[in-house]
């Protein structure tokens, strides 16, 4: 029997790591199924190179729980440990057999998956047992050890009788952490952290059908035989390639990763580089919503098919937040404690290299089949709208697949856009004025008189369409923006050609005055305008600068102008060449303000202003005049 202490500089370093290092004490599972998954991958290797004389076989990792002994088992038939090992590797703080493993075979085992780095992982186990064993028995012919501490530096070391290849962690769950002995919390831990990991992780069993006889009669029972419940996929498709994946392989997976979610996926992205850095994954486009909801279900972070974290800030740009699916590297520096991540050049290089993947997917998926793209449009343009704002390098590339809606479904890129609207919406300073609306119904009246002119406009809804066309103004010199209620048409693309008022310059005066004494000053600005005599005698309309400003502020941008809680301001365009102008203004006193009060009331009601007591109050007035 041997005796002694562990070696650290601290006389008891175990709270250190309790409380400290692994902050959660949850991961200490997936800890140890880590160091059982590398032993069994270390083994593979040294079979692979004819190192170790031995059948690598079909190793599986097994999790057991004894409920009324109080312990929890972690059973691997990996290359174990020889008595000499135990006290290399489990009394030396901080001393990592996968780094040491790494650097001696580091010309063939670079590939290995081994997951490793720290040195720690296993003093995890101390934060849920009072007391830790270990038994393991080394591939090589050697006794067999058994390792025993209660989480005092003190240990005990002795031979055991163990005759097969590998190692058995057993913890004697402490007191205050009796839920890691109920069978659901286990399970739940073993399916977040360890779901994909390389090699087989077996939980219990379960019932398995057998296949009916061929002549089986009718009153036949379906025969169960007990099998090994492995818990784990140890091939998940981002590990393999993309050519060996079909279409359904991907849309399978999406389904194995979010299993409560029932729509599918609009397209994926699969990631697979080794050089400068090595990274796999595969990313899903769901089914976006406009107001850019917090999706439940993100990304998740792996690294060698260990589950790091969903929180994948700073590797994933930030606009592509709102994709699912997964990412795993070796190559992303983490904390000690492998819960998150730690600053460095590579994380930057992965983020451009996925931004870069992502634009590069969608352009094939405009070029391959430019109908189904435009189809997904509503669905994916919030997070490439956000992604042209916040990602120059996506930027530079979205104009080879963002589109530009019309109201009559038609998609343009930018290029196709101006080429199509500049015949006919250009103005008489040589500007291209493209026409919007944010909502088809609320606008459908401005959108009627556009389309009248021969005009096309677009629709763009987004929440940020504000702070895109503000960018794409600054960015296409001669191209502006206005949304088709910002203005009377006339004034929005100004022709050559002006209208003759059928007023004079005293007429108009006193037209303006009888309007303004019943129009409220704080919201309305009273515009006199010489327009065509068919046209609507009363339009509101909103300054495209003001209101653009106000949504950037609500958006977040745009508030450097304080405008976020400035009041709404209209402005009211009159008609004087309409028959009710000559009307109001030929009318008496009493006349006039009740036809300007009916005639804003229908402005407004047409731009959806109308509310409240105002519209009880015009309703009410329209049925007397039925009378």
């Amino acid at each position: 029997m041997a005796s002694g202490k562990i070696n650290v500089s601290v006389e008891n370093i175990f709270p250190l790591i309790k409380k400290f290092l692994y902050s959660d004490h949850e991961i200490f599972l997936r800890e140890l199924v880590s160091n059982a998954t590398d032993a069994t991958l270390k083994l593979k290797h040294l079979t692979s190179i004819g190192e170790a004389k031995v059948e690598y076989g079909n190793p599986i990792i097994e999790v057991k729980i004894d409920k009324e002994g109080k312990k929890l088992h972690i059973i691997d038939q990996g290359l174990g440990m020889t008595a000499d090992e135990v006290e290399k590797y489990i009394n030396q703080i901080a001393f990592s057999g996968a780094e040491e493993f790494l650097e001696k075979y580091k010309d063939s085992a670079k590939d290995s998956g081994v997951i490793g780095h720290f040195g720690l992982g296993f003093y995890s186990a101390f934060m849920v047992a009072s007391k830790v064993e270990i038994i393991t028995k080394s591939y090589k012919d050697e006794p067999a050890a058994h390792w025993t501490c209660d989480g005092s530096p003190e240990f005990t070391l002795v031979p055991h009788d163990k005759t097969e290849r590998g190692s058995e962690i057993i913890l004697h769950i402490a007191d205050d952490s009796v839920e890691f002995l109920e069978e659901f919390k286990i399970r739940e831990l073993l399916t977040k952290y360890n779901k994909f990991m390389p090699i087989p992780i077996k939980f219990g069993t379960k019932k398995e059908a057998l296949p009916k006889p061929e002549n089986a009669p009718e009153d036949y029972k379906t025969e169960y035989v007990d099998v090994d419940n492995i818990i784990n996929n140890p091939n998940p498709a981002w590990t393999k390639q993309p050519s060996d994946l079909s279409e359904e392989d991907y849309k399978n997976f999406y389904r194995e990763l979010y299993p409560m979610q029932f729509d599918e996926p609009l397209f994926n992205i699969h990631l697979n580089v080794d050089y400068p850095f090595n990274l796999t994954g595969i990313l899903y486009f769901p089914k976006l919503s406009a107001d850019l909801q917090i999706q439940k279900d993100k990304i998740q972070l792996y690294q060698n098919q260990v589950f790091v974290t969903d929180n994948v800030e700073g590797i994933v740009p930030e606009f592509l937040m709102m994709l699912k699916g997964v990412v795993d590297s070796p190559d992303i520096p983490l904390n000690v404690s492998r819960s998150y991540l730690q600053a460095d050049g590579n994380v930057k290089k992965i983020s451009n290299y996925i931004t870069r993947k992502v634009a590069d997917k969608l352009k094939s998926q405009f070029n391959e089949n430019r109908q189904d793209f435009e189809q997904k449009w509503n669905d994916i343009k919030v997070v490439l709208e956000y992604g042209m704002l916040s990602e120059p390098k996506f930027y530079e590339k979205a104009g080879d697949f963002v589109l530009y809606p019309t109201t009559e479904d038609q998609y343009y890129t930018l290029a196709e856009l101006k080429e199509a609207l500049a015949p006919n919406q250009t103005d008489k300073n040589g500007k291209l004025v493209v026409l919007y609306a944010s909502n088809k119904e609320a606008q459908h009246s401005y959108i009627d008189i556009a389309k009248e002119k021969g005009y096309q406009v677009l629709l763009l809804d987004s929440p940020i369409v504000s702070h895109l066309i503000q960018k794409l103004e600054a960015d296409n010199e001669n191209v502006t923006f206005a949304r088709v209620d910002a203005d009377h048409i006339d004034k929005l693309i100004q022709k050559e050609e002006e209208t003759i008022s059928k007023l004079s310059d005293d007429e108009k005066e006193k037209l303006k005055s009888s309007i303004e004494t019943v129009v409220p000053k704080e919201n309305y600005t009273v515009q006199l305008e010489n327009l065509d005599s068919n046209a609507a005698p009363f339009i509101i309309t909103q300054p495209e600068f003001l209101r653009r400003m106000k949504e950037m502020s609500a958006t977040g941008g745009g508030g450097m102008f304080g405008m976020g809680n400035f009041p709404d301001m209209y402005n009211l365009v009159v008609n004087t060449n309409s028959e009710l102008a000559t009307t109001i203004l030929n009318s008496p006193e009493e006349v006039q303000k009740d036809l300007v009060k009916q005639a804003l009331d229908l402005a407004k009601l047409s731009q959806g202003l109308l509310k409240g007591e105002e519209l009880t109050a015009f309703v009410k007035r329209s049925f007397e005049t039925l009378k």
